[in-house]
């Protein structure tokens, strides 16, 4: 195949969000070094890390101007040196710097296959969404019986975590805006509550006699951290931070003392594969195995041009869909 030396991309401009972010069609295409694929992308996963780092709170995130997205699968068309696998003409989704273009390069070693029989869409999430929600309840202890409350079900790794949640045997209390509850009760949530309003704690504690959650998965921060800290069973109960939509929400050692008595976990997907590879390669193993018996199954995004990826940033910012969301270049 020839490659081409000039691509489409977005490209962020300002750290003032997705609003500067442009379309431009003389982008260079990178070359793959030691280690290294180019692939062709056919779809590039929009992620709430890509908002953060358009507005500049994406801890070390990247400096304008840059090729945004980070998230994509396609075809192998070039492999750097020392690379044996995969191999051009290979379908492949992973993770690397600069996913909203027409070409990217991924590290070989963490080229992940396209399941046979899906297409490269219906993967992305197998990298970055699964492999979250599934080290979130396992780093939250979840067994059996016990009680989970997922907010944000609604979204690509919500509903990964509801999905997986149910097949372990837990009890599903899950929160979304009304107009997603049917969306996430076809997943398999036993309870879904009303994300933008209500008392989230009373009515966790109504549905549960008194004790609370055993896990509460919180990726929202902001005004509602405090609400998924209330909603944990005192003692006992585990809350995995694993993201922070609504902003920064700080606690004190005093409140864990003397107001939420609960432990509290940080996860950050990409920290983990670093810090301990071993564990994330069991979390990809159970993935496959969950895939492989239909636990976890392939599911179109919804899909938008890849000049519409300003679009797709500000409704995902602004809470209004549902699901993975894709960018077609």
């Amino acid at each position: 195949m020839t490659v081409p030396t000039t691509m489409r991309a977005l490209e962020q401009s300002s750290l003032s969000g997705p609003r500067d972010m442009r379309l431009i069609t003389d982008a260079p295409v990178p070359r793959p070094g030691r280690g290294e694929v180019l692939i062709r992308v056919t779809a590039a996963g929009v992620n709430f890390a890509d908002v953060s780092k358009a507005h500049g709170t994406f801890r070390d995130g990247p400096r304008p101007p840059y090729v945004a997205g980070f998230e994509a699968a396609g075809e192998v068309v070039a492999a750097g040196e020392a690379v044996t696998v995969p191999r051009p003409g290979d379908r492949v989704v992973g993770v690397g710097a600069g996913a909203f273009a027409e070409y990217m390069l991924l590290p070989a070693a963490a080229a992940v296959p396209v399941p046979p029989g899906w297409t490269e869409q219906e993967a992305l999430g197998l990298v970055v969404n699964w492999p979250t929600a599934l080290a979130a309840l396992t780093l939250g202890g979840l067994t059996a019986g016990q009680v989970v409350l997922i907010p944000a079900a609604a979204g690509g790794t919500g509903q990964a975590a509801v999905r997986m949640a149910k097949h372990y045997g837990a009890t599903v209390i899950a929160t979304a805006s009304p107009g997603k509850h049917e969306t996430v009760r076809a997943l398999g949530a036993d309870h879904v509550l009303d994300s933008l309003g209500g008392d989230l704690a009373a009515e966790v504690a109504e549905l549960t006699g008194g004790r609370g959650a055993d896990l509460v998965l919180e990726s929202s921060g902001g005004a509602t951290f405090a609400a998924s800290l209330a909603a944990a069973k005192r003692v006992t109960g585990r809350v995995v931070v694993y993201g922070l939509a609504g902003g920064e929400a700080p606690i004190t050692n005093w409140e864990l003392v003397y107001t939420h008595q609960i432990h509290l976990i940080g996860l950050n997907i990409g920290v983990l594969i670093r810090a301990a590879p071993q564990m994330f390669g069991e979390l990809m193993g159970e993935l496959s195995a969950l895939t492989a018996a239909g636990v976890l199954t392939p599911t179109p995004p919804t899909a938008y041009a890849l000049a519409d990826g300003p679009k797709a940033l500000t409704e995902l910012e602004a809470r209004s869909t549902v699901g993975k969301l894709a960018l077609l270049p």
